[in-house]
């Protein structure tokens, strides 16, 4: 599969994440038809077109990485995941509450 098709079936699945839910870099990645690391998951993210909802996309952990990238975007994502009603604990997301299955 190619890098284009790869990237439409990731936006695909980053698409279907409810509001209030989240999924991990990782687990799209294992996801995907041709699986890809969660770091690759990560760097596609960065090039997300404007109707995907990249804010839903967090760390395995809840933690939110974008952070190391630009403080004010984990300000950001912080705020979209409070205002879908995504829960926090100690600065993560409260994964067991608001992972996305598929």
């Amino acid at each position: 599969m190619l890098a284009g098709s790869s990237l439409e079936a990731l936006w695909t699945l980053v698409r279907s994440i409810p509001p209030g839910q989240v999924a991990s870099y990782g687990q799209l990645g294992r996801l995907l038809p041709n699986p890809v690391s969660g770091l690759v998951v990560g760097r596609w993210m960065a090039r997300a077109p404007e109707d995907v909802p990249w804010w839903r996309v967090v760390a395995g952990d809840g933690m939110l990485p974008v952070g190391k990238r630009d403080p004010s975007l984990l300000l950001r994502q912080k705020r979209l995941l409070e205002e879908e009603g995504v829960e926090f604990q100690d600065d993560a997301v409260a994964m067991g509450r608001h992972r996305w299955d598929p």
